[in-house]
């Protein structure tokens, strides 16, 4: 069985433009953009009043100058947060940025997404389904650019299924826990993205095999990066985007 045909480019900027701006903001993404780089992952979760925004953590102390589990904060607050000081002064008053302001963005520029579903706690299907319907909302239309979900949340997965069945899914694994293979299929998954640690062509072969894309994450060096693609990696996600070209 072949697999269906693929969105996404080998190289992907991770949460913009990872270490060299604020993760998760429009600034990372217009840098990961200026090296070169045409695919983004980023992470969303939802405010207490349900607006999708891009934040990794379930907390706002590493990332921002906020305080508390950001998902029970009203976009009107989280808005006003600063997500830039705490990397650099350069970034200062950089905001936490909605899904809608980069699905803006991405659509004036035709730049693919891997969009994580990163769910505060206890918050999985319910994250998904209001992703999911966001996103089938904001990337609607013929010209609207390649847009993938993956989460480590089965049921966020199955969540975003529910509202937005035709946009594909990627199952994403820190290990490979018994019955990963399984699971990704049971969710109608496009591909699997590992850990680069766990990826072996043993695995590769199995993603391959059920006809899905095998991608892994976060590849910041020369070694492991050239050996992936000697095995057939569908994908990379990288913090490097100084170090690696994406059109090389």
């Amino acid at each position: 069985m072949s697999p269906a045909p693929w969105p996404l480019p080998l190289w992907v900027a991770h949460r913009g433009a990872g270490r060299l701006a604020p993760e998760n903001t429009l600034a990372a993404f217009r840098l990961g953009a200026a090296h070169g780089y045409r695919a983004f992952e980023c992470d969303v979760k939802l405010s207490a009043d349900g607006v999708p925004f891009l934040l990794h953590d379930a907390t706002l102390e590493r990332t921002t100058s906020g305080r508390g589990v950001a998902g029970e904060l009203d976009w009107s607050a989280l808005s006003r947060i600063d997500a830039g000081t705490w990397h650099s002064r350069a970034y200062a008053g950089e905001p936490l940025p909605s899904l809608q302001a980069l699905a803006a963005y991405l659509r004036a520029n035709a730049f693919a997404l891997d969009l994580e579903i990163k769910p505060t706690p206890g918050t999985d299907h319910h994250t998904g389904q209001v992703v999911g319907r966001e996103a089938a909302r904001l990337w609607a239309g013929a010209d609207a650019p390649p847009l993938l979900f993956s989460s480590f949340r089965p049921e966020a997965l199955a969540g975003a299924r529910e509202t937005a069945a035709h946009i594909p899914r990627a199952l994403l694994l820190d290990t490979l826990w018994p019955g990963w293979l399984d699971v990704a299929q049971q969710l109608g998954c496009s591909a699997v993205i590992t850990n680069y640690n766990v990826m072996s062509a043993q695995a590769l072969g199995q993603i391959h095999g059920a006809a899905m894309r095998g991608l892994v994450y976060t590849v910041n060096d020369p070694a492991p990066a050239a050996w992936l693609q000697s095995i057939g990696i569908d994908g990379i996600i990288t913090d490097a985007v100084d170090r690696f070209s994406p059109v090389a």
